[in-house]
């Protein structure tokens, strides 16, 4: 097998696409509107195996490498270490945050849930008519409610381009969002993301007001919505089973920072293209 720099968008969908909703965050970053700020690594022999992404979009690089074949994803993350950043975040699953151990510092942020709306009837359980569209003219409260309510959540303000944030306002302030960290008509994919309710009008169930009418619009231009959301949030979880959604994988999330310089194993320049 060797390792491959890939820049063949319909290759690299053809791989993920074994699986949409493990990999709809990668598939996702197809889309022009990410493209730019990726770097796809891949292992193949007659055909492509596994894929891996980078991401640097962002202040902190992203590695997303999920996988049901976690021998093959091993194999090309040791392959791909020399050419990775001195640090950044990862998600992974089946234990391969461990193929950087000797190299990286780990800092693990426990363990996610990957959840897919596999049952879209429930949100037409839910009153959404005080539920109202943001725009970029609202950033300024979006910014607020996030410090009181989400301070360390990541919050892109260009994503308010693609309409897809939604909210309710109790006395002209805004007090419950939801909004997408992935979004692709091209691809037919969104990935939910920034949702969250002010302290002290949690628990009237405007969280799920908000995911209902943002899933709601989603549905009318994309085939595949999921989410990322902490294993040991059991409120959210149930919040997003009652709207539809099934727990799809389980994978780690991780800060790596580099502590020694990895060893470069030769790779004869026929077959190495990165």
């Amino acid at each position: 097998m060797k390792i491959v720099c890939l820049h063949d968008k319909n290759e690299i969908e053809a791989l993920l696409r074994q699986n949409t909703f493990l990999h709809l965050y990668s598939i996702g970053d197809l889309d022009n509107f990410f493209w730019q700020h990726t770097t796809w690594y891949g292992l193949q022999e007659d055909t492509l195996k596994q894929v891996v992404l980078v991401y640097k979009g962002c202040d902190l690089p992203v590695l997303l490498g999920l996988t049901v074949e976690p021998n093959l994803m091993a194999h090309l993350l040791r392959s791909i270490i020399h050419l990775l950043p001195r640090q950044f975040y990862a998600h992974l699953n089946e234990n391969l945050a461990q193929v950087f151990a000797e190299d990286y510092q780990i800092q693990s942020h426990g363990l996610h849930k990957k959840m897919a709306l596999t049952n879209s009837q429930f949100l037409a359980n839910f009153d959404t008519s005080e539920v109202i569209q943001l725009t970029v003219e609202n950033v300024d409260g979006i910014a607020e409610l996030y410090r009181v309510s989400y301070p360390e959540n990541w919050f892109n303000s260009q994503m308010l381009e693609t309409g897809y944030y939604y909210g309710i306002r109790c006395r002209n302030n805004l007090v419950s969002i939801a909004g997408v960290h992935i979004y692709s008509s091209q691809y037919k994919v969104a990935a939910l993301g920034n949702v969250t309710t002010h302290p002290q009008f949690r628990g009237q169930g405007l969280s799920k007001k908000v995911v209902a009418r943002l899933c709601q619009e989603l549905l009318k231009t994309v085939n595949y919505i999921s989410l990322n959301v902490k294993a040991d949030n059991k409120i959210a979880i149930a919040c997003y089973e009652k709207l539809g959604f099934s727990d799809i994988a389980t994978y780690e999330e991780c800060l790596l920072t580099l502590c020694r310089l990895p060893t470069i194993a030769f790779v004869s320049r026929s077959n190495q293209k990165v």
